[in-house]
């Protein structure tokens, strides 16, 4: 029964997924349908959060939109999800950015990584 399961979620996973870490800012660009129409949004901010693991894995995405502290979560092999991309580095020091939703404005930035 565990093969069958492993088999499923393995034909799920798509083959190429961006290389990216918590405190990356990232350019999630996702399939929204509008009744019989579709078209691709683009939702830039903060990775706050990856967890999971396989086809599970969900990512959560953090940004301020006219002041007001907008998240959402993907599902990191959706198809809604058409593609990641990485904008620019953050350094940080631990795994889940939650003390962010507390901050506002330039206290809410992470640190780039310069090479």
């Amino acid at each position: 029964m565990n093969d069958i399961i492993k088999n499923i979620e393995a034909a799920q996973l798509k083959e190429n997924v961006a290389q990216f870490e918590v405190g990356d800012t990232v350019k999630v660009y996702a399939k929204i349908k509008e009744g019989d129409k579709e078209r691709i949004q683009v939702f830039e901010g903060t990775v706050l959060k990856r967890q999971g693991g396989s086809n599970r894995e969900t990512f959560t995405v953090r940004k301020s939109s006219n002041g007001v502290g907008v998240e959402k979560t993907w599902p990191l092999h959706s198809p809604n999800v058409d593609k990641i991309e990485v904008v620019r580095k953050g350094k940080v020091r631990r795994a889940k950015l939650n003390y962010l939703r507390s901050r506002v404005g330039k206290a809410a930035k992470v640190k780039e990584i310069v090479k």
